[in-house]
């Protein structure tokens, strides 16, 4: 099992879970970026930095995870595809992308993007607060005893 971050967006709260969840079960945790990025001295955390462009690192990680791995990503249509391996993807709020709940948040997520190109709707989701990151917390933790 591997652990992957879709880190240009990720919350370094999240970042900073994710270096503990990985130091203490010693699986490897990779953050994928189109920039540099400072992580703690682990022998199971790197990072890959890709190449600036639109949907650089997603295709990165959907190229590179396994069945069975591990994927942090805000961004629903890598989390579509990361479904479709068989793989767990996982948003920064605790929220599991799963094959029962993917079409419908793929759905919303494009008719959000219509409504925001129209000028109908504007802004994204709030902050994250302490319920967020507590609930990222406890859906990886189950995630991690799972496999």
């Amino acid at each position: 099992m591997h652990i992957w971050v879709d880190a240009d967006a990720c919350p370094t709260v999240i970042k900073e879970i994710l270096y503990r969840a990985a130091t203490r079960t010693q699986l490897p945790l990779t953050l994928v970026a189109n920039q540099h990025l400072k992580v703690p001295p682990s022998a199971f955390i790197k990072t890959v930095q890709v190449a600036a462009g639109f949907d650089v690192a997603d295709n990165y990680i959907a190229q590179h995870v396994c069945a069975g791995d591990i994927v942090v990503t805000a961004d629903i249509p890598l989390a579509a595809d990361i479904v479709e391996k068989n793989a767990y993807g996982i948003n920064p709020r605790g929220t599991l992308y799963t094959e029962q709940n993917i079409r419908q948040t793929l759905s919303m997520r494009n008719f959000m993007e219509e409504m925001r190109n129209s000028g109908q709707a504007s802004g994204g989701p709030p902050p994250l607060d302490q319920r967020d990151r507590q609930a990222f917390a406890n859906a990886l933790d189950r995630l991690l005893a799972k496999t």
